[in-house]
């Protein structure tokens, strides 16, 4: 039942399909129920996988057959990975192999669109499957949370959002997700805007980039290194502080490199940066600025965890371990000064 109005009051209705359509801008129908099924959807167009193709699942039960799992990209239809898809090896216990509430990458067998039915298998997934899919999933689910957000918002249907913006950009660009990132480069010369050609109000459209620019907007990004430093010749301490100032000149006003001592000869590089692999690159040019400024004063110099990205916990476990090491460093020296005041 369709009903034009003006009205966003609430009404009491039994079921979807009975509700009333309310239009915003005679584009998008407004949804008035409150038990959020306007906000399920799945994120491609085809209704299920096809054949080989890549899927993250959640395990939901384990079977004596298999795992019952959900298809987290196609709104959580459900589907199984049978016991002898689980691994290429004897399997002694299904439970190390799988567990309930984890996900997992698996590879499409079979589709019984008719009956529901969907085989996966687990153990022909390689490890390089394995990232290209979580990968793929990641930025599939940064698409669907914009539009759940503004389907949310707004109180439209996620289909129709998908319909209209999300699967649209998917043909055009291959990915949603990269149409969202070229948004955000929007008023740069030579980009064009992804959302030029879609027909939906300037109101949708103007709240749509602004959510992309909260949620997807680059982040800095922490990379880090371990480095051995040591010099035993006459320049010795002083060496080393040169070649480690000599690093630290190889950032600049927007990547500043950080030195920290764990513990010695052990430094720790650091540096802040929006892209990955651009972090990466400039600590690898600061330890080879290192080496090169240590090696001709008889010192060396040796990468004991060679640059990369790292997450909150890797940092915590660090700053926990250079804590415990000052308090070992301060329990000797309050040692060493009671045997002095002894004598």
């Amino acid at each position: 039942m369709d009903i034009t109005t003006n009205t966003t009051e609430p009404m009491e209705i039994s079921n979807e399909e009975d509700a009333p359509t309310l239009f915003n801008e005679g584009t998008f129908r407004l949804y008035l129920p409150k038990d959020k099924k306007n906000l399920e959807c799945r994120f491609y167009e085809n209704e299920f996988p096809e054949l080989e193709s890549l899927v993250m699942v959640n395990v939901r039960n384990i079977a004596d057959m298999g795992a019952y799992v959900s298809l987290l990209e196609y709104n959580n239809i459900e589907g199984m990975i049978l016991l002898s898809e689980l691994s290429r090896r004897r399997i002694r216990s299904i439970h190390k192999l799988i567990r309930v509430g984890r996900n997992e990458v698996v590879m499409v067998l079979r589709v019984d669109q008719e009956k529901g039915y969907i085989d996966l298998s687990k153990r022909r997934v390689s490890p390089e499957d394995i990232a290209a899919c979580e990968d793929k999933f990641k930025k599939a689910n940064a698409v669907h949370g914009v539009l759940r957000h503004l389907a949310d918002r707004k109180g439209l249907y996620l289909k129709e959002l998908y319909e209209k913006i999300g699967w649209p950009l998917y043909r055009k660009y291959g990915h949603a997700y990269d149409a969202f990132k070229l948004a955000l480069r929007e008023g740069e010369a030579g980009v064009k805007d992804p959302f030029e050609e879609i027909e939906i109000p300037d109101e949708i459209k103007t709240e749509l980039k602004t959510y992309i620019r909260r949620r997807l907007a680059p982040k800095p990004v922490k990379i880090r290194a371990d480095i051995e430093v040591s010099c035993f010749t006459y320049e010795g301490i002083d060496a080393i502080r040169e070649a480690l100032f000599a690093g630290m000149a190889c950032g600049g006003e927007n990547t500043a490199i950080k030195v920290k001592l764990i513990a010695p000869p052990i430094y720790t590089l650091s540096t802040m940066s929006l892209e990955k692999d651009a972090g990466i690159a400039l600590l690898k040019k600061a330890i080879d600025t290192i080496e090169e400024s240590i090696t001709p004063k008889g010192g060396k110099m040796e990468v004991k965890l060679a640059p990369k990205a790292v997450s909150d916990k890797e940092e915590t476990e660090l700053q926990a371990m250079m804590d415990r090491l000052a308090r070992e460093n301060l329990e000797v020296g309050d040692d060493d000064d009671g045997d002095d005041y002894d004598e």
